[in-house]
């Protein structure tokens, strides 16, 4: 699936450029940032994103907005970002790509003091609205667990229904110790 995907990909994007940038454009880093943005936005990573995807995260800066530009600058040696449908597209793998996992959403919206206790809200990072609304991402957006006041939190889609089941056990478990609590 992949390597069709990667073909139809690398077919597009010489037939977008001129002939006489053809065969310059799938190569060295053109090439690797053209299969960044096929690989950025799959559900799955096979092996043949390795090299785009270490190349892609590796550029990395003192200040995380010099981070975010420098991978756009790399995004934008791939010729086919000049498409103005490309250009939402490209700005939402760069602010979401490596930020969008649950584990990172968890993180990114946990929230609170030693006054008013901690939790992680319920509401997605607009930066992974944009990413996963754009419909050229392939991969499942994380999914809320429970209410923020009661250890919700954020699981992959996948990972749901079994997420669900264990939130819905230790509900009811509090709520036991709360009426044992509660009896003389």
């Amino acid at each position: 699936m992949f390597r069709k995907s990667l073909i139809i990909w690398t077919l597009g994007v010489t037939v977008l450029i001129p002939p006489a940038q053809a065969q310059a454009a799938l190569d060295g880093d053109e090439k690797l940032a053209c299969e960044a943005l096929l690989c950025l936005a799959a559900s799955t990573r096979p092996a043949e994103c390795v090299p785009s995807i270490r190349k892609y995260f590796s550029i990395s800066f003192r200040l995380f907005k010099d981070t975010l530009r420098g991978r756009l600058n790399f995004l934008n040696l791939c010729p086919v970002v000049t498409l103005p449908h490309m250009q939402s597209f490209k700005n939402a793998l760069v602010n979401g790509a490596g930020r969008c996992d649950a584990a990172s959403i968890n993180q990114a919206n946990y929230q609170g003091d030693m006054d008013s206790g901690f939790r992680v809200e319920n509401v997605m990072p607009s930066y992974c609205v944009a990413y996963f609304g754009n419909g050229l991402v392939q991969s499942g957006a994380p999914v809320y667990v429970g209410e923020p006041q009661f250890g919700g939190h954020w699981v992959e889609a996948k990972d749901y229904a079994v997420a669900l089941q264990e939130y819905t056990a230790m509900r009811a478990r509090q709520a036991a110790q709360a009426v044992s609590a509660d009896q003389p």
